[in-house]
């Protein structure tokens, strides 16, 4: 559905989370800046909102309109626009026309008047895997430059722990140490082959699952790969003592 669409988002930011915790060796032997377990708390309680507005209220939302008699079409037309609000109000709030949430946005609407030509909910259906598709693409994309996801994502989350310096020192070691891009770059091309794969799958899913199972499935199956994407991030930056 379209709420488990826009969890591209979501993920993108616990992977810099995790990734500035675990994707740097050691910055200079400095602490943390003060106010970093109040900034991952907050985070934490983001993650949590973001789950439940764009995963559990689209998900739930359709079943229930669906009970009520809506057509499958209709109820997942409608559970798909309860993302809306959400996503406008976080732009409001942190003043950023953000780049995930506006694509989201467009597919959205570009997924609702296909449906409306072809009358298909599975037109619908399909449209969520643009979104993981686009994202693991561009994800793998950034292999190919100086600054690959990992990066780029990690370097705000290594200032908050270091600060300004650390973060340019951590971010200065791309030029000089080897290991260290060969990591940054192997955990790019995990996660954005697991954003893939993902894509794929729903795609398969929705051409072939009857449409009332669809929606639970793909959500069902996206926790999957989100919790084996984590774990591997995790075991991985732990194996090789990458935490700064």
């Amino acid at each position: 559905m379209a709420g488990v669409s826009v969890m591209g988002e979501t993920v993108n930011e616990q992977v810099q989370q995790e990734a500035g915790a675990g994707t740097g060796a050691e910055a200079g032997g400095q602490g943390a800046v003060p106010g970093a377990d109040r900034r991952a708390g907050a985070a934490k309680r983001a993650l949590v909102k973001s789950l439940v507005f764009e995963l559990a209220l689209p998900l739930g939302g359709f079943y229930l309109l669906h009970g009520l008699g809506l057509s499958q079409w209709a109820a997942l037309l409608i559970s798909g626009l309860l993302l809306v609000p959400w996503l406008v109000l976080g732009m409001v709030r942190s003043r950023r026309v953000e780049v995930m949430p506006v694509f989201t946005l467009l597919m959205v609407a570009l997924g609702a008047l296909m449906s409306m030509v072809s009358g298909s909910p599975r037109v619908l259906l399909v449209r969520d895997s643009w979104v993981f598709g686009v994202l693991g693409l561009w994800v793998l994309g950034t292999l190919a430059t100086r600054r690959p996801f990992m990066l780029t994502a990690a370097r705000s989350i290594v200032a908050a722990k270091l600060g300004e310096a650390g973060a340019e020192e951590w971010v200065g070691r791309w030029d000089h140490d080897a290991v260290f891009r060969r990591h940054l770059r192997l955990l790019t091309a995990v996660w954005g082959l697991g954003f893939a794969v993902d894509a794929g799958i729903r795609v398969t899913l929705a051409c072939t699952l009857p449409v009332d199972a669809v929606p639970l499935v793909n959500s069902l199956q996206w926790l999957v790969v989100l919790g084996g994407l984590f774990g591997f991030h995790f075991w991985y930056v732990n194996r090789h003592g990458l935490k700064v």
